[in-house]
C-alpha cells in the first residue's frame, strides 16, 4: 500500500476529504438524466412506463454510485482520474440524451454508453495501477462488468419484452456482484479492509446527490409551469411542489442525514455500510423522481381526476422516500421512528380514497403527510437530547 500511495493516486486518510469541483461538474450530467427520467415517467403512466423508468434509473444510479466510490478511494485531481471522470460525464450525457428512446430506437446507444462508462473507468484504473496491489480491486470490477456487458448489449439488439428481461438480468449482475464484493476466480472477493473510505467525502457526495435530485423536482415543476397556462390550480400545484421539496430536504437532513459521516467513521464494517448506503439512497432518489413526475402532471392538469397510476405516483413518491429514509435511519441509529411508519400507512390508506378526487387534492394530501413527519421530527428533536450513531459493529 505504501507503494500505491507513492504514486499519489490513492486517497490518504489524512488528506483533503471534501468533494472537488470536478465531481460537482460531473453531477451536472446527472441533472439532465434525472429530469429526463421523471419526464419520461410522466408521459407514460402505466406499468410499462414504470418498469422502463425503474430500469433506466437503476442504470443511472449505478453509474453515479460506482463513480462516487472511485473518487472516494482515489484522488479526483490526478490526471488519470480527471480523464476518467470526464469519460463518465460524456457517457452519462449520451445515456440521458437517449432516455426517451432507450426502449426503442436508441436502445443500443443507451446500453453501449452504460457499458463503455463502466469498462472505460475500470480499465483506466487498472492501467494506472499496473503492477501494484491496488490494481486487483478495479481488475475484479472489470471482470464483472464484462459479464454484465453481454446482456446489456444483447438487450440493445433485440425488441421488448426480451430487452427488458436482459437488462434486468444485467442489472442483477451489476448490483449483485457489488454486494458480494466482486468475487473472481482464484482471487475471491475484495477484502473488507479495502473498503476503508474517506467518511467526510463519501457522506458529502451522497448528500450532494440527494440535493441534486431535489433540483430535478424544482427544475421540472418550473419548466412545466412555464409551458402551461397560468391558472389558480397550476399555481397552487407549484406551491405544493415547492413545499414538498422543502419537506423532503428537511426530513432527509434531520439527524441521520447530518450524522452520516460519523456513522461511516465509527463502523467496524465499512464495506457493509458502503454496499448498503447506495441502495438506501436509491430508494429516496426514486421517490423524488416519482414525485417530480407526479407534480409535472398535476401542474399541467390540476383539476383532472386522479387515475390509479397518477395517484400511485403522487403518493408512491413520498412513500418510497419514507421507506428509504426509514432504512437510512435504521442504518444510523438501529431503530425507526414510528412517525415514518404511520405516515406510510396514511399514504397507503389514502390511495383508494383519492381516485375520485382532483389531482391537486392528491398532491395536497401527500404534502400534508410529509409535513406531519417533519413536524413530528422537530417536536421530538426538541424534547430529546441529540442522538449519536449506533455503536460500531
Amino acid at each position: 500500500m505504501k507503494a500505491d500511495r507513492a504514486v499519489g493516486l490513492i486517497r490518504e486518510a489524512e488528506g483533503p476529504q471534501r468533494a472537488t469541483l470536478l465531481e460537482l461538474f460531473l453531477d451536472l450530467a446527472f441533472v439532465a438524466a434525472l429530469a429526463l427520467t421523471s419526464r419520461t415517467l410522466a408521459q407514460r403512466l402505466d406499468w410499462v412506463g414504470v418498469f422502463q423508468t425503474v430500469v433506466v434509473l437503476l442504470a443511472i444510479w449505478w453509474v453515479w454510485s460506482v463513480t462516487a466510490l472511485v473518487t472516494d478511494l482515489y484522488h479526483a485531481q490526478r490526471p488519470s482520474v480527471f480523464v476518467m471522470t470526464l469519460w463518465v460525464m460524456l457517457g452519462t450525457l449520451l445515456m440521458a440524451g437517449t432516455l426517451p428512446g432507450a426502449f426503442s430506437d436508441h436502445a443500443l446507444v443507451f446500453a453501449g454508453a452504460y457499458v463503455a462508462i463502466h469498462l472505460g473507468r475500470s480499465i483506466v484504473l487498472v492501467a494506472t495501477l499496473h503492477k501494484r496491489a491496488a490494481h486487483l480491486h478495479p481488475g475484479r470490477i472489470v471482470f464483472w462488468f464484462l459479464v454484465s456487458a453481454v446482456p446489456w448489449l444483447a438487450g440493445g439488439l433485440v425488441a421488448d419484452p426480451a430487452r427488458g428481461l436482459l437488462w434486468i438480468a444485467a442489472l442483477a449482475i451489476d448490483y449483485g456482484s457489488a454486494w458480494l464484493r466482486y468475487p473472481t476466480p482464484r482471487r475471491g472477493p475484495i477484502p473488507a479492509s479495502q473498503y476503508r473510505v474517506a467518511a467526510d467525502h463519501l457522506a458529502e457526495r451522497y448528500q450532494q446527490f440527494f440535493t441534486l435530485a431535489l433540483g430535478d423536482l424544482i427544475l421540472l415543476t418550473t419548466l412545466t409551469y412555464a409551458d402551461n397556462d397560468t391558472t389558480l390550480g397550476s399555481t397552487a400545484a407549484v406551491l405544493l411542489a415547492f413545499f414538498t421539496t422543502v419537506l423532503l430536504w428537511q426530513i432527509y437532513v434531520h439527524r441521520a442525514g447530518a450524522l452520516l459521516r460519523a456513522t461511516i467513521e465509527t463502523s467496524q464494517d465499512p464495506g457493509g455500510f458502503v454496499r448498503s448506503t447506495p441502495n438506501t439512497h436509491l430508494l429516496m432518489v426514486a421517490g423524488v423522481v416519482a414525485a417530480s413526475a407526479g407534480f409535472e402532471v398535476v401542474i399541467a392538469h390540476p383539476t383532472d381526476h386522479s387515475t390509479p397510476w397518477l395517484a400511485g405516483v403522487i403518493l408512491g413518491g413520498p412513500a418510497l422516500f419514507l421507506v428509504g429514509r426509514a432504512r437510512f435511519e435504521y442504518e444510523v441509529f438501529s431503530r425507526v421512528s414510528p412517525f415514518r411508519l404511520v405516515a406510510l400507512l396514511m399514504l397507503v390508506v389514502a390511495g383508494p380514497a383519492l381516485l375520485l378526487a382532483p389531482a391537486l387534492v392528491a398532491a395536497f394530501t401527500a404534502t400534508l403527510v410529509l409535513a406531519g413527519v417533519a413536524v413530528a421530527d422537530s417536536v421530538r428533536a426538541r424534547g430529546n437530547p441529540p442522538e449519536q450513531p449506533r455503536p460500531s459493529m
